[in-house]
């Protein structure tokens, strides 16, 4: 009985939260986001290309710990710089998986790019998503990373850095997509990132608030459940409810479910073109949080006169996935926009 009344007050703060305007979202989640800058010092090492199409593995620096591994592909006879797509991978994902569809942007003229999150791929040493989940654990105690999105997005906006100095990059035309946490880091650092000019974020585009809100982050939290879990446990929570979420949010991604959730990150992006894909059954990223989103976006983007430049596909009967005719759209968008 002792327990109600604090959750109450909790549940009043994070609704308070959601709710309290922010006078420069960006500006805040770039403070929050920030590493000393180091150089690039990037390395790049040619890979073995198939139908007319090269490769390169390269990796960069994004701070003084961190290097952040690539493959970059592009027709093999290039005339000129050419616009490029980065392309983010999933949770327990890598690269590689984001590799047929940077081989299908590379057909379609671009330059692809594909890299490893953080604590993914090269970038772990452990089995499964060990290393990952144990980074969320630590940046609960306060080591200082944000390895949940935050810092992905960072190293998105290294890797910017690095394709500007790229002779065979357009610098002004620079496309990103992402899927399902990768989505998620799209919209973030499309919302971060002017130099970013056009966004599909898949699969990833929710509100935080919303799902807190309405008792419906369980997707959401099963994506990093073994974290969570040894977190509730340290805790003696044997029954995680909105309250303690919120708690984690606020250590592992603080703002993610306030004035860096969806609906405020998403009006960043315009007017730039920005291409919301989703689904209709995804627990991950439930619908009425999603609509919020949208909604919110839709009205800057009218205000800016530029509703040609948002839309939205919301895939029916469908869960956690893209599916091939929304890749194909994705590629599309970018066609129009990115003009390769």
């Amino acid at each position: 009985m002792k327990r109600l009344p604090l959750l109450i007050v909790a549940g009043l703060c994070w609704l308070a939260a959601g709710c309290a305007h922010t006078a420069n979202p960006r500006a805040d989640f770039l403070k929050l986001i920030n590493r000393p800058h180091v150089a690039l010092s990037p390395q790049v090492q040619d890979m073995s290309g198939t139908n007319g199409i090269v490769e390169f593995h390269f990796s960069f620096a994004a701070d003084a710990s961190n290097r952040v591994p690539g493959i970059l592909m592009k027709v093999a006879d290039p005339r000129g710089i050419r616009p490029v797509v980065i392309a983010l991978h999933g949770t327990g994902g890598t690269k590689a998986n984001m590799l047929a569809l940077c081989r299908k942007l590379a057909t379609n003229g671009f330059v692809a790019v594909a890299i490893d999150g953080r604590y993914h791929g090269e970038r772990k040493s452990g089995k499964g998503q060990d290393d990952y989940n144990a980074a969320i654990v630590r940046a609960f105690h306060g080591s200082g990373e944000h390895p949940f999105y935050y810092d992905t997005v960072w190293d998105v906006m290294r890797l910017v850095d690095y394709l500007q100095t790229r002779d065979d990059v357009d610098a002004s035309r620079i496309g990103l997509i992402g899927i399902s946490k990768g989505g998620i880091e799209t919209y973030l650092a499309a919302a971060a990132d002017p130099r970013i000019a056009v966004a599909v974020p898949c699969i990833g585009v929710e509100s935080f608030r919303w799902a807190l809100a309405n008792n419906d982050w369980q997707g959401r939290i099963g994506t990093i459940q073994n974290a969570f879990d040894a977190i509730a446990k340290e805790n003696g929570v044997t029954k995680p409810d909105s309250a303690f979420v919120q708690i984690f949010y606020d250590r592992v991604v603080p703002g993610i479910y306030s004035e860096f959730d969806g609906p405020a990150m998403l009006k960043l992006i315009a007017p730039r073109p920005l291409l919301v894909i989703n689904s209709d059954s995804d627990s991950h990223t439930p619908l009425p949080g999603v609509i919020e989103c949208t909604r919110a976006a839709q009205k800057v983007y009218a205000s800016d006169k530029a509703e040609d430049h948002f839309a939205v596909i919301i895939q029916k009967n469908t869960g956690h996935q893209v599916k091939p005719e929304s890749e194909s759209a994705a590629i599309e968008w970018f066609v129009k926009w990115l003009k390769p």
